[in-house]
């Protein structure tokens, strides 16, 4: 099979150009106003979307986080990770060497490594439009109606089951007023960014907008080989839209395309150990690295268009149609090990494409039932080409993998809510899930160069270490159920279980060798399939909460409680290996994944926002989660072994907690703004073997801002400080050391630093967060 340039065409759905759309949300209602959290009512109820249908936040029997585009603008959030400092149990970061690729967990459930042939744990979606793979979905804030984040399995209500939960980027509607809206900002490490959002009816019934954003900074720090600024970012975006109808017409249709470029220079990470064969010493600043490798040019493109119809048929039936098609092309030189030297670098190319198709009918008389009904496919192509290259190691050695890896799904899914009585809601909801894995990997080795495909002058060196091609299908039915109490209509107290599923798959790195049968003799293609594939996921997951407007609506609060049983859980990963290539025993970099067996997620969740008068909010969250596995069977000298004791839960700290503090008051016929928060994530560990060179202790983030908004809000101007303590906090890496298999500890060579497991200069490399950034913003409406 042939490494794929395009996967096919931009398609027509249901005869129109497909766009984003977001559903009948609530900012269209007459009366609302955005909010601290989310899309407020008068009187200052909560209003979202997360059931696919307007409600009050407090009559959801779901754990979910609304924040207004409003709130994020006022505490100065920059991109979705952000999100992540106000959502107890959650984790939003960028991956490792990148700007753009986005590292997403929710309750212990996420995906640490982003490579193809594996579905996220958590599903984000822009305007109702899953987005398959994790590339390109680090979303800049622009344009951003609210963010809802859902926490527990999805699948009764959305378009693509996800285990863990979802992400909701909601961008807004156009006004049916010509509008313009400016903003512009600029800080340290030269920061500036402009965003121009214009819209304008083009008929009484017709509207056109679009929002364009240039997002530039200079680097934290520097790459010391190449002369290139490191961390830096070189951002173009926009989105253009036209609708049709809506605003009490019984026919609303939105088409939208979107186009996002990123340029940024190659994300180099801090070595934390010395180079053991070139001696060079570790760097004083963590933003600084020395890795040399720059081709393929790093770049990201991200682009895809999208249809979404809705049809009143009758006072309490909608028919709703959700088209999209979307595309991402990225290219990235990894240098692991982060030294000029060729020692374990690794070029790489990651195309995707998906198409994918959603109908839903929704009933909604107002009365005592409600529901929807709704179908789902989707169609994604994934590729995986990259370079492995050893040349310190043997001159030239280079192992090269070319993995496809095809999805099909498709499902159908229900969910109803009936009031039993005026205080006692039942809702049951289920979804029957068919998956289809396509895969095709390549693997093959080269000496004196690296792969053609990255312009390397290699020669082929024995027979391909993997040549397999094959299928596999996966198929589920996930049931959801709660059932809720109010003793007043701003009380609900709710139980509630549902089923999560994600289906197995290939590992694209995988290595056909390494399969039991490889030594002395050439794997069958079923014996490879064996060891490449892997098996899916399931949790069941339980859940108690209260939800509360109390003080006539000046507090709110939402405690949950929740228990997982998490089984077969996929761990993907890549080690230092030895295949065969040409009967020679190499070195080399293989993928491995470990169903891990089982693991038990326990915890306890709470948010509040209080209206304390004068001007005064106070909002916060506190997290707490027990993740700890119950089963690890891994393969130790050739053994099934338990080492369950010895693994810890990747990207979840056991307590998460934000406090935040909002003071507004009249200046002159305006408004001045102050705003102060103070985020903690206890210690994370960045892998499922503990490594204290990688992980991460417990941090604080501090940011605050004052603004003044002019009066009418014509325009407004603010000053806003992130991580003000200068924090520095590592959110990923890479590692590649001598390690116990079964245990995990680290083996030291003599002079007590670890010893390296691929590659002579070894690799243990961190990335790290942001560090200490004060802008200023200014904004302008018409």
């Amino acid at each position: 099979m042939p490494a794929r340039t395009g996967f096919y065409a931009p398609l027509l759905l249901g005869g129109a150009v497909l766009a984003y759309a977001a559903p009948a949300a609530a900012q269209d209602a007459p009366g609302v106003v955005a909010e601290d959290n989310g899309v407020v009512a008068e009187g200052g109820e909560i209003v979202v979307t997360a059931r696919r249908r307007e409600e009050r936040l407090v009559d959801v029997p779901i754990a979910v986080t609304a924040i207004s585009g409003e709130e994020l603008a006022r505490r100065g959030a920059l991109d979705i990770t952000d999100v992540s400092q106000s959502v107890p149990n959650v984790t939003l970061e960028a991956s490792r060497g990148t700007n753009s690729t986005l590292t997403a967990f929710i309750r212990g459930i996420g995906q640490q490594d982003p490579v193809a042939g594996f579905e996220q744990g958590v599903g984000i979606y822009v305007d109702d439009v899953y987005l398959n793979r994790p590339q390109a979905a680090l979303l800049d804030i622009y344009d951003v109606e609210r963010i809802e984040v859902l926490r527990g399995p999805q699948g009764t209500l959305y378009g693509r089951n996800t285990i863990g939960g979802a992400v909701k980027y909601v961008s807004r509607r156009l006004s049916q007023d010509f509008e313009l809206r400016m903003r512009g900002t600029y800080g340290t490490y030269d920061q500036a960014e402009g965003v121009i959002t214009v819209s304008a009816p083009l008929s009484n019934q017709v509207r056109a907008g679009g929002s364009f954003a240039r997002l530039s900074r200079g680097g934290f720090g520097d790459n010391f080989t190449t002369g290139l600024e490191n961390y830096n970012k070189d951002i173009w975006a926009g989105r253009v839209s036209l609708e049709l109808g809506g605003y009490g017409e019984p026919v609303f249709i939105r088409v939208t395309g979107d186009y996002t470029r990123d340029d940024s220079n190659p994300r180099g990470g801090h070595r934390l150990i010395p180079g053991y064969a070139s001696g060079a010493p570790v760097l004083d600043n963590e933003f600084d690295s020395r890795g040399a490798l720059v081709d393929p040019t790093q770049k990201v493109e991200s682009y895809g268009v999208a249809f979404h119809a809705e049809i009143t048929l009758a006072d309490a039936l909608t028919l709703r149609s959700i088209s999209a098609w979307r595309k991402d092309d990225s290219a990235s030189p990894i240098d692991f090990d982060a030294l000029p030297a060729v020692d374990l670098d690794v070029p790489a190319f990651y195309p995707n494409e998906q198409i994918s198709q959603e109908v839903q009918l929704l009933w909604d008389d107002g009365g005592a039932l409600s529901g929807l009904l709704g179908a789902y496919y989707l169609d994604a192509k994934a590729d995986t080409l990259f370079d492995t290259r050893l040349f310190t190691t043997v001159p030239g050695l280079t192992a090269f993998t070319n993995a496809q890896i095809d999805t099909s799904t498709y499902a159908i899914f229900a969910d109803a809510s009936f009031d039993v009585t005026e205080q006692i809601s039942l809702s049951l909801g289920g979804r029957y899930t068919w998956d289809e894995r396509r895969g095709y990997i390549l693997r093959q080795s080269y000496l004196g160069g690296g792969s053609p495909v990255f312009g390397g002058a290699g020669t082929l060196f024995g027979a391909p270490s993997t040549n397999f091609t094959g299928t596999a299908d996966f198929e589920k039915f996930t049931p959801r159920a709660s059932i809720s109490f109010k003793p007043t209509p701003d009380h609900n107290i709710y139980a509630s279980y549902s089923k999560g599923f994600k289906g197995g798959g290939f590992d694209p790195r995988g290595v056909g060798t390494n399969a039991p049968a490889a030594i002395p003799f050439q794997p069958t293609n079923a014996e490879v399939a064996e060891f490449l594939s892997f098996d899916p996921e399931t949790v069941d997951s339980y859940e108690i909460g209260y939800k509360g407007n109390l003080f006539g609506n000046a507090l709110y609060v939402a405690a949950a409680a929740f228990y997982a049983d998490y089984t077969d859980v996929q761990i993907p990963g890549s080690v230092a290996c030895t295949v065969l290539v040409g009967g020679v025993a190499t070195p080399s970099f293989c993928g491995v994944v470990s169903n891990a067996g089982k693991a038990t997620f326990k915890g306890l969740e709470l948010e509040a926002t209080a209206r304390l008068g004068a001007g005064f909010t106070l909002s916060g969250a506190f997290g707490y989660i027990d993740a700890q596995y119950d089963e690890f069977i891994a393969n130790i000298a050739a053994l099934p072994t338990d080492v369950a004791e010895f693994r810890r839960v990747q990207n979840t700290p056991e307590f998460t907690g934000n406090l935040n503090a909002n003071y507004a008051a009249a200046l002159g016929e305006g408004e001045l703004n102050l705003n102060a928060g103070v985020s903690y994530r206890s210690k994370t560990f960045q892998f499922e073997v503990p490594n204290p060179f990688l992980d991460q202790d417990g941090y604080a983030l501090v940011d605050a801002s004052i603004s003044y908004t002019a009066p009418g809000g014509r325009w407004s101007v603010g000053v806003f400080g992130k991580n003000l303590t200068d924090e520095r906090y590592k959110t990923s890496g890479y590692t590649f050391v001598a390690a116990d298999p079964r245990t995990g500890a680290i083996i030291n060579r003599p002079d007590g630093l670890p010893a390296a497991a691929l590659g002579r200069e070894g690799t243990l490399t961190a990335f790290y967060g942001n560090p200490r950034q004060v802008f200023v913003t200014a904004t302008f409406k018409y």
